[in-house]
Formats: structure tokens, sequence, C-alpha cells
């Protein structure tokens, strides 16, 4: 029997850029642009990004706006939301780096569109 393989990335996180019309509730809405932008940032200043470490990438709608903005980090599919940059440092210090999720932080399971 031989080992699962290694995942190409510690972790992955997803942020939710989508933007609706009409006043419905998004992430884009919310500053989420931003939160990705500094997300990648930080993690190439910190050197996680890359094989064997962390990938940022934009997502489409993630179908939980009722709690955007939004993230998500796989493997382990831990959703977040955030209110500012410190949320966002934290996930990165905290998850991406030190893999301790930041319970504060996460999404509650119910929370959807």
């Amino acid at each position: 029997m031989s080992e699962a393989a290694a995942p190409y990335y510690r972790h992955h996180i997803f942020f939710c850029l989508n933007q609706r019309d009409g006043g419905q509730a998004c992430c884009a809405a919310h500053g989420a642009e931003q939160a990705f932008a500094h997300c990648k940032a930080r993690v190439k200043a910190l050197g996680l990004a890359g094989p064997g470490g962390v990938r940022v990438n934009r997502a489409g709608c993630l179908d939980r706006c009722a709690g955007g903005p939004v993230a998500v980090v796989y493997p382990q599919g831990v959703w977040y939301t955030y209110v500012d940059l410190a949320d966002i440092d934290e996930i990165v210090t905290s998850h991406l780096r030190d893999g301790v999720v930041v319970e504060r932080l996460r999404l509650p399971p119910d929370v959807g569109r």
C-alpha cells in the first residue's frame, strides 16, 4: 500500500471577488480585491509562496455571500470572513504560516447565500 502524495501546495487560499448587480450582497463590495492583493503580498514577503508552500488565488462566487467577504483555505476546507487587512495578516501568519486556524474569523457553517 502506498502513501498519498503530498499536496502541491501546503495551503491554497481562494478569495471570492465576485461582483453582483442590483445591490445584492457580494464580496467585491467589501474590499475583497484589496484583501486578496494584501494576502498575496504578505505571503510573498514572508517567503511562503510557491510549490510546497502557499498559493493565493482569485475566485468567482463561492456561494457564501451572506458572510462576505469570504476566503477558503484548502486542503483543510477552512472558511473565513474578515473585516480588515489586520484580519488578513492574522490568517497569513497563524494559518498559512503556522498551521493554526484563526477560530474567531471562521465563517459559521450555516452561512450561505
